[in-house]
This record gives C-alpha cells, structure tokens and sequence, in this order.
C-alpha cells in the first residue's frame, strides 16, 4: 500500500472514529453511532468525488464503509474509558484533516492536472466531514472557532502541489504535506494561533452620504 492509500485510508478510519466519539457525546445507539461514522469519514470524499464528476469512492469500493463500521463499533465498546472525548475528537479531528487534505488535493491534481483545483480538493476534503459531523451532532462547529482549521488544510494542501509540481517523489510531498497541515492545526489547538479577525465598525449616517 502507498503512502497515499494510507493517508487515504487513515482520513477515512479517524474522522469516523470523530463522528463515533460525537455519537458517544449525545449517547446514541450502536445504529447512530455507525451512521454518525459513515457521514463523517466518507463527508468530504463524497463531495470532492461529485465536484471532480468520478464515481464516489465508497460507492466504487465497498471497504470504506466497512472500515467506518468496524471503527464506529470499537468507539461504542471503548469511548467511555476517555477520559475527555471531546479533546481526543479534535486532536482525531486534526490528524484526519491532515492526511485528507493531502489525499484530496492528490485526487485533485491527478484527475484535473490543475494545482488550483488540487488545492480546493484538498480543502474541500479536509473539512467537509467534520463541519457535517458538527452540525448534525449539534457539537460546537469548528469551522466558528477562532483557531485556524480550514488554513490548516489549505497549508498542507498548497505544500502538496507546490512539492509535486517541484518534481518531488510522491511519497516524500505526501509526507512533508501531512506533517506541515498537522503542524499549523497542532499548533493552532495547543497555543490558539488564528489569524487576523475581520473588525466591525459602525456604518456611516446616511446623510453623509448626500
């Protein structure tokens, strides 16, 4: 198996452990648990997949799913020896998006020949899964918090294509890519690194605008 299948495969196996733990948080059966699994670790493949007009992964290969089952069952008999789940789902959260990030912005490039699009696919790969999982877990959605997240996928995305367009080896841009986007989202969860705000200011009165 290449780097990349693994990194495909590892997006895959640890958003879905993130959506599991989300079931384990609102204390949902063995059935919400999978499903819960299944949206979040296929999410964002399923939507790069639509975008680039392929045939969806899962949809292509069947282990997918399973590999989301068999994780959303071990979460169910394992989550409550956590000590704190919702910490272990962001940092599952983090190293998902990393290696999915990388993964999307593979397929991306590879299909389309564009590193603008891979870039976007890395993106949209990265993220989608766990903002769905928030939302539909009603968990606080990381895509409003103030750390960086989608910058995060976009780094790790952006290091991936500029590497392959350099003439890298695959493998060592998969790496380098992975380590940096896990970097930026690290660092973003243990020191609270962000990026400048927008800054409201009042609105102008209407009469200086005559």
């Amino acid at each position: 198996m290449s780097p990349i299948e693994v990194l495909d495969y590892a997006g895959v196996a640890l958003f879905a452990a993130s959506g599991a733990l989300a079931a384990s948080r609102k204390q949902l059966d063995v059935i919400g648990f999978m499903f819960l699994a299944a949206i979040t670790g296929t999410g964002g493949g399923t939507v790069r997949d639509l975008i680039l007009g392929v045939p969806v992964f899962w949809v292509e290969r069947h282990v997918y799913i399973l590999v989301c089952a068999v994780t959303a069952v071990v979460v169910y008999c394992t989550a409550h020896r956590i000590e704190s789940r919702y910490r272990t789902l962001v940092w599952l959260d983090a190293v998902a998006l990393s290696a999915y990030a990388v993964f999307g912005a593979y397929k991306g490039l590879v299909i389309t020949g564009s590193p603008v699009v891979g870039v976007i696919m890395g993106m949209i790969t990265g993220t989608l899964g766990g903002i769905i999982r928030d939302v539909l877990a009603s968990e606080p959605s990381v895509l409003m918090r103030q750390e960086i997240y989608v910058a995060a996928a976009m780094a790790g995305s952006v290091v991936f294509v500029a590497a392959r367009a350099s003439d890298q080896p695959q493998s060592l841009a998969a790496a380098v890519a992975f380590i940096v986007a896990l970097g930026v989202r690290g660092g973003a969860l243990r020191f609270g690194w962000t990026l400048p705000a927008y800054k409201s200011r009042p609105g102008r009165d209407p009469r200086d605008l005559l």
